[in-house]
């Protein structure tokens, strides 16, 4: 693991502010539910964690939804939608920044990529099914779900969405990346000495 200085702790907090300005511009997929919202505010937290590791980019996630949720609230009064946002940021980057420094070729950030965006989708499904969508039928009042509407939604709406959002966050990230491929590997080489 990286030690974190106070350009570290700086850089972080830009990234974080950059990430909450992100996660303030999202949009729907028209096929999913209203709630399901692409935003691109992943993207400085996969730059966070190239530069200074995964604590730099759980830090950068965690930051993004405390100020969004001191922004814009919740309609639970609870922030389950921010943590549900803090757990697919976690479960997409840290997946990526394992298998990327494992994979040091060519391709390694792409594949890294791919396997962060199943491992989001798969895990986040799972959590969705067993503590998201029971706390917010509990927590709004929505009649409650049969377990198998549960499955059904998990399976045709949310697995499949979040596939989308990976693949689209992917997609970007690969176009920001070839562009900042040399300034980065100069940052990454300069704190390592």
């Amino acid at each position: 693991m990286k030690k974190l200085n106070v350009k570290s702790f700086v850089a972080i907090g830009m990234l974080s502010s950059l990430s909450f300005i992100l996660m303030l511009i999202k949009f729907p997929i028209p096929p999913f539910p209203a709630y399901l919202s692409v935003d691109f505010s992943d993207i400085p937290a996969l730059i966070a964690a190239l530069m200074f590791g995964p604590v730099a980019a759980i830090l950068v996630e965690l930051f993004k939804n405390i100020l969004d949720y001191l922004t814009s609230g919740s309609e639970v009064g609870i922030p389950i939608g921010n943590m549900a946002n803090f757990l697919a940021g976690i479960l997409f980057v840290l997946p990526t920044y394992f298998v990327y420094k494992r994979l040091k070729m060519k391709r390694g950030l792409a594949v890294s990529l791919v396997v962060g965006t199943l491992f989001m989708a798969v895990f986040m499904s799972i959590i969705n099914y067993v503590a998201i969508l029971p706390a917010y039928t509990l927590l709004l009042g929505w009649p409650a779900m049969e377990t198998s509407e549960m499955r059904q939604l998990v399976v045709a709406a949310i697995l499949p969405f979040n596939v989308i959002k990976g693949i689209i966050v992917t997609i970007i990230f690969l176009l920001l990346y070839s562009r900042m491929n040399g300034w980065l590997n100069k940052q990454i080489a300069y704190k390592s000495v």
